[in-house]
């Protein structure tokens, strides 16, 4: 083997293994040695997309591209860059175009499938994951996804069903125990109990896969009323991810000031009254945001956007414009700049609006973003989702979210920190905007589902829809783990702390609430 090849090894092992940091330095060894070197330079992007350089990346692999507008694989790392930039048209061509260069790409039909599913055009994606599936048939994440893209579409039942044909292949599969636990309304019988602790016993080393494998099985116990051993299996999943994590809630709190400070008062926003289209539904995860979208979305004159990256988007360009982060441009932004980030967002969503009149942006962490949001779009709406802080943070600890988008969710005190400043942002914004930021609690809307719904399309400017009060006979894909539940009418019973009794007086304390012996509560068992 001649020292590139060995080179080029290496390079491949260091991006199977995430050491992106490493890859790069490699790849851009073997291009001093063999300037131009077609591999390295395309692995070189993907090393780079890996750090978090996507425009370096894709500007790179943009100029290879056309270099090699043959290369299968450059198209499908171009796909990637583009992807992870949020241009999905752009990476859907791109992938299109290695599937048409390469019909026998496995990776290319994979990622050809994850953004068609993302564009909603869901047969065309089942059609390319299934034909990935048959190139490479043993790759059991295909199987997976496609269970998920079922699970998207509201089909429970199907992807109930794929779940299980996989387990049937492969009984210690961590993520086919995971997407099956995942169809919340979908309950686990004890067999599942009894599968997933053997899964765990193949599972030994702590990881990922045992991570995963023990929310699954604190679902799974939880379904069969085994309170105490659901809270030790959370116990054990939180903890090591906890430990993987580098969560600062201090840390974290400060720029929340910074921000808080940066808007208040309100900047001289917009010149112009723009937004009114827009509808911004903000909560923690777990709050009944995927609800309230699913009943907006169930108007003629709104369109479900889903949890959007838009105005995080606009907000970071602006940042990465002037060099400098937004709590120290905001004062001294002008309202014609503030009108052009606006439009910036509304170009960014205008297809995600479906031709209809209102847009509904569940983007959750946008509770951090209010100020600028209000400012770029004055005629916007903020719909705050609120739930008991026990149940809220309880369910958040429940669950295994996707890599870095929850941080702070796997431990109590981090949940309770994160709640007050979720709490405190969101009181001093509907201060600061009064009239345009509403609070919506979840237990007031089961309690009285028409008269909330009423208030609801009454603060978005709309007029009452019955069709609102059958949000669940709505068909549209929903991405979150809420999908399942969305199907149905509303439910009474969601709550579970009551469950776990004493077991949960820590998390009370972190959030300085009393224990529930002193509220007349009783303990858990298993």
């Amino acid at each position: 083997m001649n020292p590139i090849d060995r080179d080029l090894r290496e390079l491949e092992l260091a991006l199977k293994r995430n050491e992106f940091e490493r890859a790069v330095d490699r790849a851009q060894a073997i291009l001093i040695a063999a300037p131009g070197h077609i591999e390295a330079t395309r692995l070189l992007g993907a090393g780079l997309r890996g750090c978090g350089r996507q425009t370096e990346a894709r500007d790179l692999l943009s100029a290879l591209a056309e270099r090699e507008p043959g290369n299968a694989l450059v198209h499908n790392s171009m796909g990637a860059v583009l992807r992870a930039l949020g241009d999905i048209d752009g990476a859907r061509a791109a992938f299109q175009r290695a599937c048409e260069l390469a019909p026998d790409l496995p990776q290319a039909w994979y990622n050809y499938a994850i953004v068609l599913s993302m564009l909603d055009e869901t047969d065309a994606a089942l059609k390319a994951i299934d034909r990935m599936i048959v190139l490479a048939p043993g790759y059991e994440q295909a199987r997976v996804v496609r269970s998920e893209m079922l699970r998207k579409q509201g089909r429970v039942e199907q992807a109930s069903a794929e779940y299980r044909a996989a387990l049937a292949r492969q009984p210690y599969s961590p993520w086919s125990w995971f997407g099956l636990s995942n169809l919340r309304n979908v309950p686990m019988s004890e067999a599942d109990v009894e599968g997933l602790q053997r899964a765990l016993e193949h599972h030994r080393e702590a990881g990922d896969a045992r991570t995963v494998l023990l929310f699954a099985l604190a679902k799974a116990l939880d379904d069969n009323e085994r309170y105490a051993e659901a809270f030790a299996a959370l116990g054990k999943a939180n903890a090591y991810m906890h430990h993987q994590l580098d969560w600062d809630a201090g840390e974290f709190s400060a720029w929340l000031d910074a921000v808080l400070d940066a808007f208040s008062p309100p900047p001289r926003g917009s010149g112009v009254r723009q937004g009114r289209e827009v509808i911004f539904i903000v909560s923690l995860p777990r709050s009944g945001s995927t609800l309230v979208e699913q009943i907006l979305a169930s108007h003629p004159q709104v369109a479900g956007g889903g949890e959007r990256d838009d105005l995080k988007n606009v907000i970071e360009e602006e940042n990465l414009r002037r060099g400098i982060p937004m709590t120290e441009w905001a004062c001294a932004t002008t309202p014609q700049e503030w009108q052009r980030l606006g439009q910036r967002y509304l170009e960014m969503t205008a297809r995600a609006r479906q031709g209809r009149a209102y847009l509904a942006d569940k983007a959750l962490a946008n509770w951090r973003l209010v100020g600028p949001a209000l400012a770029m779009l004055p005629d916007a709406k903020v719909i705050v989702c609120r739930r008991d802080p026990v149940e809220t943070a309880f369910s958040c600890y429940r669950q295994h979210f996707s890599q870095h988008t929850q941080d702070y969710s796997y431990d109590f005190h981090d949940l309770a920190a994160y709640w007050r400043d979720f709490d405190r942002a969101c009181n001093i914004w509907k201060m600061l905007h009064p009239g345009q930021v509403y609070d919506l609690v979840y237990e007031d809307l089961v309690a009285d589902q028409e008269g909330k719904t009423r208030d609801l399309l009454a603060f978005c400017g709309l007029d009452f829809d019955p069709a609102c009060l059958r949000f669940y006979m709505t068909q549209r894909k929903v991405e979150n783990l809420s999908s399942a539940q969305v199907r149905e009418p509303l439910r009474s019973d969601t709550a579970r702390a009551e469950k776990y009794g004493a077991l949960l007086d820590p998390l009370r304390a972190a959030l300085g609430l009393p224990p529930l012996a002193a509220k007349g509560g009783a303990s858990a068992t298993g």
